[in-house]
C-alpha cells in the first residue's frame, strides 16, 4: 500500500470470509492509509520505544537466557521466517519456549489442536507437551516475545500491528492479504482481545478493525490495553 496524504482512504470491494457459503462477514468499508507524516511518526516512536525496551530488558534477557540453557538443550533464541509488510519475509526472533526439535514433533501433537472442528488454520494447542517448564512461564508473561524489539528496531515489525503468524493463511479470504499491507506488530487489537482463545475469522476481523482505525493515538490506546492483557494472560499458551 502506498503512503500518500494523511487520512487517504482506499476502498475495499467485497472483502469477505470464505469459510462458509451461508455465513460471510460484512465487507470492510475502507482502509486508512498511513500518510507520510503518520508513517514517519509511527516509525520514530517504534525506534524510540524499541531502544528504551532493549535497555530495560538487557539484564532480564541474561537471566532468561541462562534459564533456557539450564532447562533444555538447544539455542536460546527461536528464529522463524514469517511474512511481513507487503508479503516480504523476515526472520522473527523469540526466546525458545519449546524443545529443540519441536517442529519435527508437530505432527505428533496435531490431534491436540483446538480448531473448533472447522479446520481453522490457526494452531492452538493449550497444553502443548513440547513446551518446556521455563517456556511455559515465558509464554504466560509474554517475555518470550521481547526479542522482537530487535525486529522493530530493524524495521521488520512495528510496536503495534497485525500479528505475524507462523502458518500460511491461504483460504481465499482477501483479508489474509490485506493484513499484510502494514508492518506486523509486537502487540495489536487481536493480541489484546483473547489471542489464541479466538479463531482465525475473529483475528482477521480485528486486523481489519486496526487497518480502518489506525493512527498514532489508536496505537497508544492498544499499548495501554496490552499491559492488563499481559497480566490476564488470556490466550498466552
Amino acid at each position: 500500500m502506498s503512503e500518500t496524504a494523511p487520512n487517504t482512504t482506499v476502498a475495499i470491494a467485497d472483502v469477505s470470509s470464505s469459510t462458509t457459503a451461508e455465513s460471510q462477514p460484512p465487507a470492510a468499508a475502507a482502509i486508512v492509509s498511513d500518510g507520510i507524516l503518520n508513517a514517519a511518526t509511527k516509525r520514530l516512536f517504534d525506534i524510540a520505544a524499541a531502544c528504551c525496551g532493549l535497555v530495560l530488558c538487557a539484564p532480564l534477557w541474561a537471566i532468561i537466557a541462562a534459564a533456557i540453557k539450564l532447562n533444555s538443550r538447544g539455542p536460546v533464541l527461536f528464529r522463524q521466517q514469517r511474512p511481513g509488510k507487503d508479503k516480504h519475509p523476515f526472520v522473527l526472533l523469540k526466546f525458545r519456549t519449546m524443545c529443540d526439535n519441536a517442529e519435527e514433533k508437530l505432527p505428533q501433537v496435531m490431534h491436540l489442536n483446538s480448531d473448533n472442528g472447522n479446520g481453522d488454520p490457526l494452531l492452538r494447542i493449550q497444553n502443548d507437551p513440547r513446551v518446556t517448564r521455563v517456556g511455559r512461564l515465558l509464554r504466560m508473561t509474554s517475555l518470550d516475545e521481547t526479542p522482537q524489539l530487535i525486529n522493530i528496531l530493524k524495521g521488520d515489525m512495528s510496536l503495534v500491528g497485525p500479528r505475524p503468524i507462523s502458518r500460511q493463511l491461504d483460504n481465499g479470504d482477501p483479508r489474509t492479504h490485506l493484513r499484510l499491507a502494514v508492518r506486523p506488530g509486537l502487540t495489536g487489537v487481536w493480541q489484546v482481545s483473547g489471542r489464541k482463545e479466538t479463531d482465525c475469522d475473529y483475528m482477521l476481523e480485528k486486523d481489519m478493525e486496526y487497518l480502518r482505525n489506525r493512527s498514532f493515538w489508536y496505537d497508544l490506546k492498544i499499548i495501554l490495553k496490552t499491559v492488563p492483557a499481559v497480566f490476564r494472560g488470556n490466550g498466552a499458551w
